[in-house]
């Protein structure tokens, strides 16, 4: 990574990062709010001034330019491994055919802009596929999936000032991405014992990462990546969710609780309030990054389920492009929760490029004069 010259200073505070973090989590006095933020879109770095001009590319470099808190997560090889071959496959005027990692085809423009895929086909369709596919992609005893733990006890050592996590990876929002949502569906109507040994096979995935590097890392925090929900809720059905997938959060709940983890979010989109009492019972005590305008305001759900439920994002990204008195009563609303504990704000998904770059940038001195160290 180049050398990135900061364009604001840190917030100023009295602990570090990983205190605060471990901290306001826990509902614990904390000196100042942890300052991060999700991210902004590709097009973000090739549109904003300030990003070209300072030769900012990509979200990484943007957390050092604007001197957010120090935040870190390991992970290892829980899925595809090796991933389909990933590349071009037909070409027209306006459009590409692609074959993703997940061995999806799928149709994007050709001008290479931001936008949701449209997926053709999906390799794995049927119980015959997945066999095939298990025995060649999803081997538990391949090299690949081995950890050289030493290595990252260097990366990060005991002594560090930030927080680190452990990545869970996923236990159904993946199996979405390689059958498609639609095929998902479908799946666990025709095929659900496919759809469960799938979700059975990503769990013994994360349990050999994890009983490779837990007892012998430090970690403050789990993560993982569902994104298994929509405006309109959760697309897939309650009930599966509960009786397939939950057991399985359990198993690795119940592993991290053992080495003395016990947050754990997951970034999941969409209307996320059906699952949570079954996200909270399977060990998931955090919703990353909470979409404001699928599952209301994140006062609603802390008001229901703190202080076992912990939020992080939850601020509502189309009032950051409405304008800046938008922006100071968005972030207003916000100030019980953060003196609450147990939340920590910023943009509930990746900025989008339509937001006017001053615009973010008083939003983000805004943020620190209402929650930074007074």
């Amino acid at each position: 990574m180049p050398e990135i010259k900061p364009i604001r200073p840190k917030w100023k505070g009295t602990m570090s990062d990983r205190e605060r973090f471990v901290s306001q989590l826990h509902y614990r006095p904390v000196d100042r709010s942890f300052n991060m933020e999700f991210g902004y879109w590709n097009e973000n770095f090739k549109s904003w001034p300030i990003f070209v001009e300072n030769g900012i590319k990509n979200n990484a470099e943007a957390d050092l330019f604007f001197s957010f808190d120090r935040i870190e997560t390991i992970g290892g090889r829980v899925w595809l491994s090796p991933p389909f071959p990933a590349g071009l496959v037909e070409e027209t005027a306006a459009t590409r055919i692609v074959q993703n990692s997940d061995g999806l085809l799928a149709e994007v423009p050709r001008d290479g802009h931001d936008t949701i895929p449209h997926f053709i086909r999906a390799s794995v369709r049927t119980p015959d596929d997945w066999r095939r596919c298990k025995a060649e992609r999803f081997r538990l005893d391949d090299p690949a999936r081995r950890v050289d733990v030493e290595s990252l006890k260097r990366a990060h050592p005991a002594g560090r000032d930030y927080p680190l996590g452990i990545h869970c990876g996923s236990m159904i929002g993946r199996i979405r991405d390689l059958l498609t949502m639609e095929g998902l569906v479908y799946a666990i109507y025709d095929y659900p014992e496919m759809v469960e040994e799938m979700v059975e096979t990503a769990c013994r995935l994360v349990e050999h990462f994890l009983d490779q590097v837990l007892g012998r890392i430090d970690f403050d925090f789990a993560a993982g990546w569902e994104d298994i929900c929509s405006k309109s809720g959760p697309l897939v059905p309650v009930r599966f969710f509960r009786e397939v997938v939950v057991p399985r959060y359990r198993r690795l709940g119940d592993r991290l609780r053992a080495a003395g983890v016990d947050i754990w979010y997951t970034d999941c989109d969409g209307d996320v309030r059906p699952l949570l009492p079954y996200f909270l019972e399977g060990g998931i005590n955090c919703i990353f990054p909470f979409e404001v305008n699928s599952s209301g305001h994140p006062a609603e759900s802390l008001a229901k389920h703190a202080p076992e439920l912990r939020i992080m994002g939850g601020v509502d990204k189309l009032q950051l492009r409405s304008g800046r008195p938008a922006i100071d009563a968005c972030l207003e609303r916000l100030i019980p929760l953060v003196q609450a504990g147990g939340y920590i704000p910023f943009c509930d998904h990746r900025c989008p490029p339509d937001v006017n770059p001053d615009d973010y940038l008083y939003y983000l001195d805004r943020k620190e004069e209402l929650f930074g160290m007074k």
